[in-house]
């Protein structure tokens, strides 16, 4: 039998400087709402700037607004519908940020659709294909076209926002899984092809279940107040965006709110 036991990372403790993340810009997807609009808001508060990526332009305003409203640096707003978007949409994001910015520092890969809950012998191919493009499709081309100014930045960190039923598919689930699954490969093999020529790591964190949107569409019939605000996760993804930690790259973590631990999957 192993007597290996599961890394733990404690962030009970963990308080990054106030201006951790000065001069530092970071690319959210699905900063609309939810956890992508919480992520958002949190690291403004240690100063850096955000870009904001969702396809609703007025949700992005108000997280843009909020953002000022408590001195936070001037965030950037850019819309894109990654169901329907064009790689080319996706090279003029990679244009647009070394052109403002010079270097994209970090990257959280938040957007995602939750897809048809259906047997997969009744899965409708449109539905199937949507959430491959959105949870999938979109996390490549982000990944394969913000690849150049990511590694301008001396030390950049990718995060994907991942779920259980990406590690282990459940009944009903499968074009919300599948695609989460591969997304999940997809970072752990691109950790691996940078690992030794590229300044970018690449993890991967699962939040539990939280009170957003997201999941009040997939569990209609659940309390929403049986579980956290999404503000109560966003220390995991402070952590793996502080210049000032020694990140690892290519691992999954689990967040445990109540315990305030990672655990390493």
């Amino acid at each position: 039998m192993s007597n290996t036991t599961t890394p733990i990372i404690p962030l009970a403790d963990y308080s990054a400087d106030p201006a951790a993340l000065k001069d530092k810009t970071i690319l959210v997807t699905g900063a609309g709402d939810g956890l992508g609009k919480s992520i958002a808001s949190a690291l403004a508060k240690y100063g850096a700037t955000i870009i904001l990526l969702s396809k609703t332009v007025k949700k992005l305003e108000a997280v843009y607004d909020g953002i000022e409203q408590v001195g936070g640096p001037q965030p950037a707003i850019f819309p894109m519908d990654l169901e329907k978007a064009e790689e080319s949409d996706y090279q003029q994001l990679a244009v647009a940020i070394h052109d403002n910015f010079g270097q994209l520092d970090g990257l959280i890969l938040n957007a995602v659709t939750i897809g048809q809950h259906s047997p997969i012998v009744n899965t409708d191919l449109e539905q199937w294909s949507r959430s491959l493009q959105i949870n999938l499709t979109a996390n490549f081309l982000l990944l394969k076209h913000c690849s150049g100014v990511l590694n301008k930045a001396a030390k950049a960190s990718v995060i994907y926002v991942s779920d259980a039923v990406a590690r282990h598919g459940k009944a009903y689930w499968g074009t919300y899984s599948t695609s989460k699954a591969a997304s999940l490969n997809l970072i752990q093999t691109l950790a691996d092809e940078w690992e030794s020529n590229t300044n970018i790591q690449l993890n991967s964190i699962d939040p539990g279940p939280l009170q957003t949107g997201l999941r009040r569409q997939a569990f209609p019939g659940e309390d929403p107040r049986s579980n956290p605000e999404p503000d109560s996760a966003t220390k995991p993804f402070l952590y793996f965006m502080d210049p000032g930690i020694n990140w690892p790259s290519g691992k999954h973590f689990s967040w445990d709110i109540a315990a305030q631990t990672l655990s390493e999957n």
